[in-house]
Protein backbone atom coordinates (compact mmCIF):
# COMPACT_ATOMS: atom_id res chain seq x y z
CA UNK A 1 0.00 0.00 0.00
CA UNK A 2 1.30 3.08 -0.82
CA UNK A 3 2.11 5.54 1.91
CA UNK A 4 1.50 9.40 1.07
CA UNK A 5 2.12 11.10 -2.73
CA UNK A 6 4.26 9.96 -5.22
CA UNK A 7 7.64 11.61 -5.43
CA UNK A 8 9.92 10.98 -8.54
CA UNK A 9 12.89 12.25 -6.82
CA UNK A 10 12.50 9.48 -4.10
CA UNK A 11 10.03 6.67 -5.06
CA UNK A 12 11.18 3.98 -7.48
CA UNK A 13 9.28 3.87 -10.69
CA UNK A 14 9.12 2.55 -14.14
CA UNK A 15 9.47 5.66 -17.40
CA UNK A 16 8.99 4.10 -21.00
CA UNK A 17 10.91 5.46 -23.60
CA UNK A 18 8.94 6.74 -26.42
CA UNK A 19 11.17 5.43 -29.28
CA UNK A 20 11.53 1.78 -28.43
CA UNK A 21 8.27 0.91 -26.61
CA UNK A 22 11.27 -0.39 -23.84
CA UNK A 23 10.53 0.21 -20.17
CA UNK A 24 13.81 1.64 -18.15
CA UNK A 25 13.50 1.10 -13.96
CA UNK A 26 14.30 4.65 -12.12
CA UNK A 27 15.92 4.32 -8.33
CA UNK A 28 16.58 7.36 -7.10
CA UNK A 29 16.82 6.31 -3.27
CA UNK A 30 19.29 4.51 -3.59
CA UNK A 31 21.91 7.46 -4.64
CA UNK A 32 21.16 7.66 -0.57
CA UNK A 33 23.51 4.58 -0.20
CA UNK A 34 26.85 4.62 0.34
CA UNK A 35 29.84 4.32 -2.03
CA UNK A 36 32.81 2.49 -1.19
CA UNK A 37 34.14 2.35 -5.09
CA UNK A 38 36.93 3.77 -7.04
CA UNK A 39 36.86 7.51 -6.91
CA UNK A 40 39.81 8.31 -8.21
CA UNK A 41 40.76 10.50 -11.58
CA UNK A 42 42.95 9.01 -13.95
CA UNK A 43 46.16 9.70 -14.99
CA UNK A 44 45.58 12.68 -17.67
CA UNK A 45 46.21 11.41 -20.78
CA UNK A 46 49.00 13.48 -23.16
CA UNK A 47 49.02 12.16 -27.20
CA UNK A 48 51.55 14.04 -29.68
CA UNK A 49 49.49 15.94 -32.54
CA UNK A 50 51.13 13.65 -35.01
CA UNK A 51 52.05 9.63 -33.86
CA UNK A 52 54.03 8.12 -36.45
CA UNK A 53 53.02 4.68 -35.22
CA UNK A 54 48.69 5.59 -35.56
CA UNK A 55 47.35 4.04 -38.68
CA UNK A 56 44.98 7.18 -39.17
CA UNK A 57 47.40 9.58 -39.02
CA UNK A 58 48.08 11.47 -42.12
CA UNK A 59 50.62 9.84 -44.08
CA UNK A 60 50.85 6.88 -42.44
CA UNK A 61 50.16 3.15 -43.28
CA UNK A 62 47.37 1.88 -42.29
CA UNK A 63 46.72 -2.09 -40.96
CA UNK A 64 45.95 -3.67 -44.35
CA UNK A 65 48.63 -2.36 -46.31
CA UNK A 66 47.62 1.01 -48.26
CA UNK A 67 49.12 4.67 -46.89
CA UNK A 68 46.82 7.58 -45.78
CA UNK A 69 46.85 10.84 -47.86
CA UNK A 70 48.77 13.97 -45.86
CA UNK A 71 45.35 14.99 -45.30
CA UNK A 72 44.66 18.74 -43.80
CA UNK A 73 40.64 18.10 -42.50
CA UNK A 74 38.53 14.77 -42.29
CA UNK A 75 39.43 12.18 -44.46
CA UNK A 76 37.18 9.42 -45.00
CA UNK A 77 38.42 5.29 -46.50
CA UNK A 78 36.68 2.04 -46.63
CA UNK A 79 37.65 0.15 -43.58
CA UNK A 80 40.28 -1.83 -43.93
CA UNK A 81 38.32 -4.94 -41.89
CA UNK A 82 34.67 -4.19 -42.42
CA UNK A 83 31.85 -6.21 -40.69
CA UNK A 84 30.09 -5.62 -44.05
CA UNK A 85 30.59 -6.62 -47.37
CA UNK A 86 28.89 -5.63 -50.77
CA UNK A 87 29.02 -9.09 -52.80
CA UNK A 88 27.77 -11.67 -50.11
CA UNK A 89 25.43 -13.97 -51.10
CA UNK A 90 22.09 -12.35 -50.03
CA UNK A 91 18.58 -14.29 -49.41
CA UNK A 92 17.23 -16.25 -47.28
CA UNK A 93 20.53 -18.67 -45.95
CA UNK A 94 18.52 -20.55 -43.26
CA UNK A 95 19.98 -24.36 -42.47
CA UNK A 96 16.33 -24.86 -41.04
CA UNK A 97 12.69 -23.50 -39.88
CA UNK A 98 14.76 -23.05 -36.18
CA UNK A 99 17.91 -21.57 -37.72
CA UNK A 100 16.57 -18.51 -39.03
CA UNK A 101 19.51 -16.58 -41.09
CA UNK A 102 19.67 -14.01 -44.05
CA UNK A 103 23.30 -12.69 -46.29
CA UNK A 104 23.65 -9.38 -45.36
CA UNK A 105 25.58 -6.68 -47.39
CA UNK A 106 26.53 -3.71 -47.48
CA UNK A 107 29.90 -0.97 -46.86
CA UNK A 108 31.90 0.02 -43.44
CA UNK A 109 33.72 3.35 -43.86
CA UNK A 110 35.86 5.02 -41.66
CA UNK A 111 35.97 8.84 -41.16
CA UNK A 112 38.74 10.41 -39.82
CA UNK A 113 37.72 14.12 -38.17
CA UNK A 114 41.38 15.54 -37.86
CA UNK A 115 44.70 15.37 -39.07
CA UNK A 116 45.59 16.03 -35.20
CA UNK A 117 46.04 12.46 -33.06
CA UNK A 118 45.77 14.52 -30.10
CA UNK A 119 42.08 16.32 -30.50
CA UNK A 120 38.72 14.65 -29.89
CA UNK A 121 35.60 16.70 -30.68
CA UNK A 122 34.89 18.33 -28.13
CA UNK A 123 38.54 19.92 -28.32
CA UNK A 124 38.36 20.62 -31.99
CA UNK A 125 37.65 24.31 -33.62
CA UNK A 126 33.77 24.63 -34.39
CA UNK A 127 34.88 24.95 -38.22
CA UNK A 128 36.65 22.08 -37.89
CA UNK A 129 33.67 20.51 -36.31
CA UNK A 130 31.74 21.92 -39.33
CA UNK A 131 34.14 19.86 -41.61
CA UNK A 132 32.62 16.92 -39.78
CA UNK A 133 29.48 17.28 -40.20
CA UNK A 134 29.47 18.03 -44.14
CA UNK A 135 31.04 14.44 -44.12
CA UNK A 136 28.36 12.95 -42.63
CA UNK A 137 26.05 14.87 -44.98
CA UNK A 138 28.19 14.01 -47.72
CA UNK A 139 28.68 10.05 -46.79
CA UNK A 140 24.70 9.56 -46.34
CA UNK A 141 23.46 11.27 -49.45
CA UNK A 142 26.40 9.16 -51.33
CA UNK A 143 25.41 5.76 -49.50
CA UNK A 144 21.82 5.77 -49.22
CA UNK A 145 21.29 7.14 -53.24
CA UNK A 146 22.88 3.48 -53.74
CA UNK A 147 19.98 0.89 -54.92
CA UNK A 148 21.63 -1.54 -52.32
CA UNK A 149 21.17 0.24 -49.17
CA UNK A 150 18.42 0.91 -47.18
CA UNK A 151 19.99 2.42 -43.83
CA UNK A 152 23.05 4.33 -42.90
CA UNK A 153 24.25 4.51 -40.08
CA UNK A 154 26.81 7.30 -38.43
CA UNK A 155 28.37 6.52 -35.37
CA UNK A 156 31.42 7.22 -33.29
CA UNK A 157 32.66 5.24 -30.27
CA UNK A 158 34.86 7.60 -27.98
CA UNK A 159 37.25 6.12 -25.77
CA UNK A 160 38.99 2.72 -24.93
CA UNK A 161 36.04 2.14 -22.19
CA UNK A 162 33.74 2.09 -25.37
CA UNK A 163 36.06 -0.83 -27.40
CA UNK A 164 38.04 2.43 -29.36
CA UNK A 165 41.57 0.46 -30.34
CA UNK A 166 42.74 3.87 -31.69
CA UNK A 167 42.40 7.37 -30.13
CA UNK A 168 42.79 9.64 -33.23
CA UNK A 169 39.63 11.14 -33.36
CA UNK A 170 37.45 9.36 -35.79
CA UNK A 171 33.52 7.74 -36.37
CA UNK A 172 32.42 5.52 -38.32
CA UNK A 173 29.48 4.80 -41.28
CA UNK A 174 28.08 1.52 -42.28
CA UNK A 175 25.47 1.27 -44.70
CA UNK A 176 23.41 -2.01 -44.46
CA UNK A 177 20.84 -3.64 -46.77
CA UNK A 178 18.18 -3.93 -44.82
CA UNK A 179 17.15 -1.26 -41.82
CA UNK A 180 18.75 -3.02 -38.31
CA UNK A 181 17.10 -3.38 -35.48
CA UNK A 182 17.36 0.36 -33.44
CA UNK A 183 15.85 2.34 -35.95
CA UNK A 184 13.36 -0.09 -36.85
CA UNK A 185 12.06 0.08 -33.89
CA UNK A 186 11.85 3.40 -34.01
CA UNK A 187 10.57 3.56 -37.16
CA UNK A 188 7.29 1.69 -35.57
CA UNK A 189 6.53 3.89 -32.54
CA UNK A 190 7.34 7.33 -34.76
CA UNK A 191 4.54 5.87 -37.27
CA UNK A 192 2.03 4.27 -34.84
CA UNK A 193 2.42 8.32 -33.23
CA UNK A 194 2.31 10.12 -36.86
CA UNK A 195 -0.95 7.84 -37.75
CA UNK A 196 -2.69 8.99 -34.18
CA UNK A 197 -1.34 12.64 -33.96
CA UNK A 198 -0.65 13.65 -37.51
CA UNK A 199 2.91 15.02 -36.37
CA UNK A 200 6.45 13.72 -35.62
CA UNK A 201 6.52 12.14 -32.36
CA UNK A 202 9.82 13.86 -31.16
CA UNK A 203 8.66 17.14 -32.14
CA UNK A 204 5.18 16.94 -30.19
CA UNK A 205 7.93 15.28 -27.42
CA UNK A 206 10.40 18.55 -27.72
CA UNK A 207 7.48 21.02 -27.41
CA UNK A 208 7.11 19.22 -23.79
CA UNK A 209 10.64 19.03 -22.95
CA UNK A 210 10.64 23.22 -23.49
CA UNK A 211 8.35 23.53 -21.63
CA UNK A 212 9.10 21.50 -18.64
CA UNK A 213 12.73 22.52 -18.74
CA UNK A 214 13.55 20.11 -16.40
CA UNK A 215 16.25 17.82 -19.15
CA UNK A 216 17.51 20.46 -21.32
CA UNK A 217 21.21 20.63 -21.30
CA UNK A 218 22.27 23.06 -24.17
CA UNK A 219 20.33 24.38 -26.82
CA UNK A 220 20.73 27.09 -29.69
CA UNK A 221 18.53 28.59 -32.20
CA UNK A 222 18.25 25.22 -34.44
CA UNK A 223 19.20 22.38 -31.61
CA UNK A 224 18.19 21.23 -27.98
CA UNK A 225 20.81 19.06 -26.73
CA UNK A 226 18.29 17.09 -23.34
CA UNK A 227 18.82 14.39 -21.23
CA UNK A 228 15.68 12.02 -22.01
CA UNK A 229 13.02 11.07 -19.82
CA UNK A 230 13.37 7.34 -20.11
CA UNK A 231 17.52 7.57 -20.18
CA UNK A 232 19.18 4.01 -19.50
CA UNK A 233 22.59 5.70 -19.30
CA UNK A 234 23.74 7.78 -16.79
CA UNK A 235 24.08 10.89 -18.67
CA UNK A 236 22.57 10.19 -21.52
CA UNK A 237 21.84 12.81 -24.13
CA UNK A 238 19.61 13.29 -27.25
CA UNK A 239 20.33 15.73 -29.75
CA UNK A 240 17.36 17.44 -32.01
CA UNK A 241 16.70 19.79 -34.35
CA UNK A 242 13.81 22.21 -34.01
CA UNK A 243 12.32 22.11 -36.70
CA UNK A 244 10.69 18.93 -38.78
CA UNK A 245 13.96 17.24 -40.43
CA UNK A 246 14.30 13.43 -41.76
CA UNK A 247 17.61 13.00 -42.43
CA UNK A 248 20.93 14.51 -42.32
CA UNK A 249 21.28 15.97 -45.44
CA UNK A 250 17.88 17.69 -45.23
CA UNK A 251 20.13 20.80 -42.74
CA UNK A 252 19.94 24.00 -44.33
CA UNK A 253 23.65 24.89 -44.09
CA UNK A 254 23.04 27.57 -40.77
CA UNK A 255 21.28 24.58 -39.22
CA UNK A 256 25.00 22.89 -39.87
CA UNK A 257 26.94 26.09 -38.74
CA UNK A 258 24.83 25.71 -35.64
CA UNK A 259 25.07 21.78 -35.25
CA UNK A 260 29.08 22.35 -34.79
CA UNK A 261 28.32 25.44 -32.00
CA UNK A 262 26.19 22.82 -29.84
CA UNK A 263 28.55 19.59 -30.42
CA UNK A 264 31.32 21.89 -28.91
CA UNK A 265 29.14 23.00 -26.10
CA UNK A 266 27.70 19.72 -25.40
CA UNK A 267 31.37 17.85 -25.14
CA UNK A 268 32.82 20.13 -23.35
CA UNK A 269 30.59 19.72 -20.58
CA UNK A 270 30.81 16.05 -20.63
CA UNK A 271 34.42 16.46 -20.61
CA UNK A 272 34.07 19.26 -17.92
CA UNK A 273 32.07 17.05 -15.40
CA UNK A 274 34.96 14.29 -14.17
CA UNK A 275 37.34 16.36 -15.75
CA UNK A 276 38.63 13.55 -18.19
CA UNK A 277 38.07 12.79 -21.66
CA UNK A 278 34.77 11.47 -21.98
CA UNK A 279 34.08 7.94 -23.46
CA UNK A 280 30.83 7.69 -24.86
CA UNK A 281 29.03 6.02 -28.12
CA UNK A 282 27.19 7.96 -30.15
CA UNK A 283 25.32 7.43 -33.45
CA UNK A 284 22.70 9.99 -35.52
CA UNK A 285 19.51 7.73 -36.43
CA UNK A 286 17.49 9.20 -39.78
CA UNK A 287 14.61 7.99 -41.78
CA UNK A 288 15.74 4.99 -43.97
CA UNK A 289 16.75 5.44 -47.69
CA UNK A 290 15.01 2.79 -49.00
CA UNK A 291 12.65 5.41 -51.19
CA UNK A 292 9.68 5.42 -49.20
CA UNK A 293 7.74 7.89 -47.73
CA UNK A 294 9.05 8.64 -44.04
CA UNK A 295 6.43 12.10 -42.57
CA UNK A 296 6.81 10.49 -38.95
CA UNK A 297 10.60 10.75 -38.40
CA UNK A 298 12.38 13.06 -37.17
CA UNK A 299 16.47 13.07 -37.48
CA UNK A 300 17.71 12.99 -33.67
CA UNK A 301 21.29 11.70 -32.09
CA UNK A 302 22.02 9.41 -29.07
CA UNK A 303 24.96 9.94 -26.68
CA UNK A 304 25.46 7.05 -24.50
CA UNK A 305 28.97 7.53 -22.39
CA UNK A 306 28.97 4.76 -19.53
CA UNK A 307 30.42 6.96 -16.62
CA UNK A 308 28.72 7.07 -13.40
CA UNK A 309 29.96 8.59 -10.15
CA UNK A 310 33.99 9.99 -11.68
CA UNK A 311 36.31 9.17 -14.43
CA UNK A 312 37.11 6.24 -13.02
CA UNK A 313 33.40 4.80 -12.42
CA UNK A 314 31.71 3.28 -15.01
CA UNK A 315 27.82 2.01 -15.21
CA UNK A 316 27.01 -1.79 -16.16
CA UNK A 317 24.73 -3.25 -17.70
CA UNK A 318 24.71 -7.08 -15.78
CA UNK A 319 22.52 -8.83 -13.35
CA UNK A 320 18.97 -7.56 -13.36
CA UNK A 321 19.97 -5.53 -16.54
CA UNK A 322 20.85 -8.10 -18.69
CA UNK A 323 17.92 -10.64 -17.22
CA UNK A 324 14.82 -8.57 -16.92
CA UNK A 325 15.65 -4.75 -18.40
CA UNK A 326 17.59 -1.90 -17.62
CA UNK A 327 17.62 0.32 -14.44
CA UNK A 328 19.33 3.59 -13.06
CA UNK A 329 19.55 5.37 -9.82
CA UNK A 330 20.74 8.82 -10.35
CA UNK A 331 17.19 10.58 -12.19
CA UNK A 332 17.45 11.97 -15.93
CA UNK A 333 16.78 15.50 -14.10
CA UNK A 334 19.63 15.41 -11.49
CA UNK A 335 21.98 14.17 -14.53
CA UNK A 336 20.82 17.36 -16.54
CA UNK A 337 21.65 19.74 -13.94
CA UNK A 338 25.03 17.97 -13.22
CA UNK A 339 25.81 18.91 -17.17
CA UNK A 340 23.71 22.00 -17.41
CA UNK A 341 26.17 23.48 -14.50
CA UNK A 342 29.46 22.66 -16.40
CA UNK A 343 31.41 25.73 -17.67
CA UNK A 344 31.66 25.75 -21.92
CA UNK A 345 35.46 26.03 -21.61
CA UNK A 346 37.10 23.11 -21.41
CA UNK A 347 38.96 22.08 -18.68
CA UNK A 348 42.24 21.92 -20.27
CA UNK A 349 41.95 24.90 -21.56
CA UNK A 350 41.05 27.07 -18.56
CA UNK A 351 43.58 25.28 -16.67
Amino acid sequence: MARGPFDPREHPHRRRNLLTGEWVLVSPQRMRRPWQGQVERPPEERRPAYDPDCYLCPGNQRAGGKRNPRYRHTFVFDNDFPALLPDTPGGDVSPGSLFQADGETGLCRVICFSPRHDLTLAEMAVADIQRVVAVWIQQVTELGARSDVDYVQLFENKGAMMGCSNPHPHGQVWANRRVPNEPAREDHHQRVHFQRARSPMLLDYLAAELEARERIVVANEDWVALVPYWAVWPFETLLLPRRAVIQIPDLAPDEQASLADILKRLLVRYDNLFQTSFPYSMGWHGQPTDGGRYPHWQLHAHFYPPLLRSATVKKFMVGYEMLAGPQRDITPEQAAARLREQSEIHYRQAG
